[in-house]
Parts: structure tokens; sequence; C-alpha cells
């Protein structure tokens, strides 16, 4: 779907450094304005400290939380957030103008036509995108792929960002992220080196991890969030029905930071979900299978995508909840070209240049080759 790009282009896909975005200008008041509202310099340096580096991210704690910080008493809280109501608005706007926000929002794209379209263009920032399935239904493959796709310039229909990866279950794979640069047409060393990436092993770990992102995107253009999984160490760290509300309480919590991130830097933020057997699916149920986090997960997400296998090697994307967006579903075709032989019969190499015709789509899920009633393994067609 997107042809590699000329050498001469590759200067393109260099990210841009965060003082030389203009548009961004806009979207976050650093915290260091509140020296300017007569804040002491002192105080924003713990409130940076406690993990808060922007005046919009100041508006979306609680005074109660501002409190617990260490050195800030109930009067400087109070001097802090009048301050901060000076220098961003929090109020009411007009309909026009909350429609002239959303054209901050940038649609990254997947990788896929069909998932573009679905999707109404990608994966949006500004807004938390969970994909929830069984095993081995894509939800990985498409965050390795959002991982290149969202370095692509805005005018590719990328986001011109970096992105942070935090793992849960040790799924992350840079050596996959080298065929899918190079299907880009990018710079494989220099894609890895714009994704950070942290292996979380406890809930507590997950949600530090979280905190600190906002002094890098402070600083760095970052476009991309991706958790996988959200719920896998909530299901190891709490245990029994004795457990639940406190582990609810704690998801919520985390999901907040989630939103808050994506809101306060307009990242998008994408997040992969279990899924737990249901019993009470009904006997007329096929697959009695349903999203693990329960309403708190469901009532945090934006758009909730549903991953199942189809025939075969195809993957069946659906529409599971989305405020802006039809239920509806997107499958994945197998990529395969057609080989028209030579004459004797002899199998093509890469030096016959054999013609080749595309059909269907371009997905990371199906490479097969089909060629005069045989099927031949991708080795064989492209040998040396």
């Amino acid at each position: 779907m997107i042809a590699s790009l000329k050498a001469e282009d590759q200067s393109q896909l260099q990210l841009v450094e965060r003082e030389d975005i203009d548009d961004e200008e806009d979207l976050f008041e650093a915290i260091d304005k509140l020296t300017s509202q007569g804040i002491n310099a002192g105080d924003v340096k713990k409130l940076q400290d406690a993990g808060i580096y922007t005046c919009n991210g100041l508006m979306m704690h609680t005074k109660k939380h501002l409190t617990g910080i260490k050195g800030l008493s109930e009067a400087k809280v109070e001097k802090i957030c009048e301050a901060a109501e000076k220098i961003v608005n929090f109020g009411y706007i007009t309909g026009s103008d909350a429609l002239l926000r959303r054209k901050s929002v940038i649609k990254i794209t997947t990788g896929s036509q069909a998932l573009d379209e679905l999707l109404g263009g990608g994966i949006e920032t500004n807004a938390i995108t969970e994909a929830f399935g069984e095993f081995r239904s894509g939800k990985t493959q498409l965050a390795h792929t959002l991982c290149v796709s969202t370095q692509l310039p805005t005018n590719m229909r990328g986001g011109n960002g970096k992105v942070a990866y935090i793992d849960t279950e040790g799924t992350f794979r840079p050596d996959r992220i080298v065929p899918i640069a190079e299907r880009f047409g990018m710079d494989p060393g220099a894609v890895l080196d714009n994704i950070i990436y942290a292996r979380a092993y406890t809930y507590e770990h997950q949600y530090n991890l979280l905190l600190g992102l906002a002094a890098k995107m402070s600083e760095e253009p970052f476009r991309l969030v991706i958790v996988d999984s959200v719920i896998a160490l909530f299901r190891v760290d709490f245990t029994g029905r004795g457990e639940l509300a406190d582990r609810q309480q704690k998801l919520g919590q985390m999901l907040s930071r989630l939103t808050k991130i994506a809101e306060e830097f307009n990242v998008a933020v994408y997040m992969t979900n279990q899924v737990i057997a249901d019993p009470g699916g009904g006997m007329f149920i096929s697959d009695p299978k349903k999203p693990a986090g329960g309403h708190v997960l469901a009532h945090a997400a934006t758009i909730r995508l549903m991953f199942r296998k189809g025939k075969g090697e195809q993957r069946v994307c659906k529409v599971f909840d989305a405020p802006n967006l039809p239920e509806a579903e997107a499958i994945s075709l197998p990529y395969y070209v057609i080989i028209h032989f030579n004459i004797d019969g002899a199998l093509p190499t890469q030096r016959t240049n054999p013609k080749i015709s595309r059909k269907g789509l371009i997905l990371p899920f199906s490479y097969v080759f089909h060629g005069a009633k045989r099927k031949y393994p991708v080795a064989a067609l492209l040998r040396d």
C-alpha cells in the first residue's frame, strides 16, 4: 500500500525538535510560566519532582493530591492553582472552538488501508484506543507497526513523533521493527532510536513508568504511547474477589493517568487488552469471550477494537465501541502475488524479473505466494 521512499526523500522522515514545531506551542503551557505569576521557583521545582511539567497537567490534579506533595501547603496550592488558571483556560468554550481544537488531532496510519478506513483514517491522538482479543489475533503486531508508522511525516499519514512502549508481557521484539521499517522505506536504526522501551513487572512499576513520561514528553516530540498489555499485571498482582475492588480502583487511576497524558500532550494511546471467558454469554454464542478489566476499563477507552482470528491467516477487526465511528468490521486479506512462469516452467528468481501482479492488502499477517495452480514458500520463489 505504501511504496518505498527514494533515498533522497529519507530526509523527510527525520523528526523535528520540539522547539521547532509551531503548532505544538498552543497544546500545553510549560510549568515554568508559573514564575511569571509570582510563584516561587522552588515550588515549581517541587511540582516537577512530582511529575508535573505543564500547567495543563497541573489543572488535571486535585488540590488534595497537590497538598500531598512535600513542601506544598494548602495556601501555596491555592495560589499555584489561581496562577495556572490565568495561563490556561479550563472553563467553558463554544462548540465551534471545540471543533477547532479537534483539528489538532492527528490520525496515524495502521499500515492497512482497510483498517484505516474502518478507523476513519487511523489511530487518533488525544484518545485511548483499546484492542482486545485472544492470543495470536494481531494486537501486538499492530503495536509494532504503529511504532514505525508513527514516525512517518504527517503528509504521509504519520505522526512525525517518537514512541513510548511499555511492555508488561515481554512480547516486544526490536528485530520485528526492522522489516516493518524497511517496508515503509525508513532507516531501521533511526526508527529504533526513536522508540523508548520499558519492561514493567508489577502494576506499581507500570504506573511509575507512566509518571516518568511527562518529563520526556515536555521536551521531545512524542506522538504515541503503547501499553501491551494494560491488564496483565493487575490480574497477577491482585487475586480473588477480596482484592477485586482494590484492583479496579488502581486500574482506574492508571487509566486516568493515560487519559491525561493523551490530552495533555496530544499523543495517541494504544493499549492491548486480554479476554476472559464469559459463562453467561449464552449457549447460542459460539465464542463467549469478553474483554478483561470490567466497566472501569470499558469507560476509560475512547475507541474499543475487537480482534479475532478468521479463516486461515485472516484476522478480523471490529469496532466494538467508539463515539464517532459506526459498528463495522475490517478483514485482513493475505498479501500475495501471481507469478507468471517462464515458458520452460522453471521457478523464476529475483534475477529473472518475472511479471508480478499484486492483489489484496499489504498486512503483516500473511505473505503467501500463489502461482500456476501451486503454492510455494517465499524462500523458494525469491531465492538467490
